[in-house]
């Protein structure tokens, strides 16, 4: 019972995870630039994602754009697409998987390899973790660079979506841990199974005395 509480709990932290890493891809504000032009009442703030970038106006008008050429992105761009769109789809893989050797489910028979099958899912979980803590990483340390850089004009700051990817990522890997560990620990306990053997009933015979190779 215990087993099947943190294996849900750990798929509810992975779903969490998952749709969390989809909202940080599609988010604008991985980096962020707010600046005063030399007349004070045209104040705007620029946001950069990784499919657009947005300019947000003191007005309260705001205008994005999709990024014209993928070719002309620099590499962080390029590599932090490829990887928040693996992450999803593999935290789609993840979590068909992870229902189907639950415990709560009746998809395969309960056995070794229902368990297996959920400790992969696990696995999967945390995978897909590591692939979206990845990208913010590599923003946040180019953004946090070019700001002490006294040679750069324009300065970024960390925008939202890097946090919310990070926390993604967390939630990934608690819940796939949280899969994975019951799964392994359930796996080693049936490795060495405990059997009893019920005592034997001493029989009498037919003068009255116990057979004593039936006696334990």
């Amino acid at each position: 019972m215990a087993s099947a509480a943190l294996e849900l709990l750990g798929l509810a932290l992975s779903i969490f995870g998952w749709a969390g890493a989809m909202l940080a891809a599609g988010l604008p504000m991985w980096q962020v630039s707010a600046f005063v032009e030399a007349n004070i009442v045209t104040a705007q703030t620029t946001w950069e994602g990784l499919w657009m970038a947005c300019v947000a106006h003191s007005t309260g008008h705001m205008q994005c754009k999709v990024y014209d050429s993928i070719l002309s992105l620099p590499a962080e761009l390029q590599t932090g697409r490829t990887l928040m769109v693996l992450a999803a789809l593999l935290g789609l893989v993840a979590l068909l998987v992870t229902v189907v050797g639950a415990q709560c489910t009746n998809c395969v028979r309960a056995g070794r390899v229902k368990t297996w099958i959920a400790a992969v899912g696990g696995g999967l979980f945390a995978f897909c973790g590591l692939l979206v803590l990845i990208p913010p990483s590599w923003f946040a340390n180019i953004i946090i660079s070019n700001f002490y850089n006294p040679t750069t004009h324009s300065k970024r700051e960390l925008g939202a979506a890097l946090y919310v990817a990070w926390a993604a990522s967390a939630l990934l890997f608690l819940g796939g841990a949280l899969i994975f560990c019951p799964c392994a620990g359930k796996e080693e306990s049936s490795a060495f199974p405990v059997k009893y053997a019920a005592p034997r009933r001493p029989t009498s015979t037919a003068n009255g005395e116990y057979d004593k190779k039936n006696y334990v």
